[in-house]
């Protein structure tokens, strides 16, 4: 778990006419589009590295500046138009708390005011929608096409620096990496060593066909006790996909619920993978099949908990009602327990 170490990319503090126009001037939609996604087939790999200025030119219509006001001063970061009738996804940090917010898109001057349609903090992403339609709407890759070793390039408005995007170039370098701080957990992400900074927040990480892999969303940085060098994360495609519909769900009146285990949680500190339980709440649905102090939880579902981080995100992406399989080591016996889960307490 990398506490103290990951920094939250978002928070820094021509003329056009006709159809544009109209576009400005109009409220933007408060309910969510009906498009589909679109996702790309599946793919073998790609034999040629990217070509940087092709993939520049095919993204950048489809990413925006977003640009939110907040109680005492604004938060700036990328954002990336999932569908032709106005609707974007970024990252929820960078809109929580504000109270306007805007987007700038690629070729024009003026901004346009956006509906943030519905957040969810615990993934860290949002969705938005602006007025109009005929926009520029990203291809996301299949969540499996997505290899260690990949080129990637990151895209985004980083450091609020005028004119257009940043660009920078990179590999795919892990998956599946977890991190936790501030009460925000993720899983599912993505390393690289794409160079992203601030302002870099909800833009997109895209392949050599310019099909988005992930959000990006945090880098590592240098504290008294690690040393980061071009370490990144971005949201997965896979982990980013369902959520995007659980928004669109959100915004349409759909209530979220989180499921809950009820355990407190220490990382291990001898090098070893699993999280040690430290607290078990009474009536809980860990409680209910015997989870006790000092057990070590080494994998729900099969999916291996490298730290509290992995397990808070993996528990939290169920919903009230589903059983997992929680697998603990206790005194040296492995142990598996089959737990249903509930909803969240306020």
């Amino acid at each position: 778990m990398l506490v103290g170490v990951v920094a939250w990319l978002g928070g820094l503090g021509g003329a056009v006419f006709g159809s544009q126009v109209a576009d400005w001037l109009d409220d933007p939609p408060s309910r969510s589009s009906d498009q589909p996604l679109d996702v790309a087939a599946p793919r073998p790999g790609f034999e040629n590295r990217i070509d940087v200025a092709q993939v520049t030119s095919y993204v950048a219509p489809s990413t925006v500046t977003v640009s939110a006001d907040i109680a005492g001063g604004m938060s700036l970061g990328t954002g990336v138009i999932i569908s032709d009738d106005g609707e974007i996804l970024t990252n929820a940090h960078v809109v929580d708390g504000a109270d306007e917010v805007r987007v700038r898109l690629a070729g024009e001057s003026e901004p346009r005011e956006v509906t943030v349609l519905a957040a969810d903090r615990g993934n860290d992403l949002a969705l938005l929608r602006m007025a109009g339609d005929g926009f520029a709407a990203a291809t996301f890759a299949d969540p499996g096409s997505v290899r260690i070793g990949d080129d990637v390039m990151a895209i985004g408005f980083a450091l609020g620096l005028d004119g257009e995007p940043s660009v920078t170039l990179g590999i795919v370098s892990a998956m599946d990496r977890s991190v936790g701080q501030d009460n925000l957990f993720l899983d599912g992400l993505i390393q690289t060593d794409a160079a992203i900074s601030s302002g870099n927040s909800g833009g997109p990480l895209v392949n050599a066909a310019g099909e988005v892999i992930g959000i990006n969303t945090a880098v590592a940085r240098d504290t008294a006790v690690f040393t980061a060098t071009n370490v990144g994360f971005a949201i997965s495609v896979g982990e980013a996909l369902p959520v995007v519909e659980a928004l669109r769900a959100q915004a349409d009146g759909a209530v979220r619920e989180e499921a809950f285990l009820g355990v407190g949680l220490e990382d291990r500190r001898d090098g070893g993978q699993g999280v040690i339980v430290i607290d078990v709440e009474p009536g809980t649905p860990a409680a209910d099949v015997g989870v006790g102090v000092g057990d070590l939880i080494v994998a729900v579902d099969g999916a291996v908990t490298d730290g509290s981080s992995a397990l808070i995100a993996a528990i939290r992406d169920k919903q009230p009602g589903d059983s997992v399989t929680v697998a603990i080591v206790r005194d040296a016996e492995s142990i598996e327990l089959d737990v249903t889960l509930t909803d969240r307490p306020d």
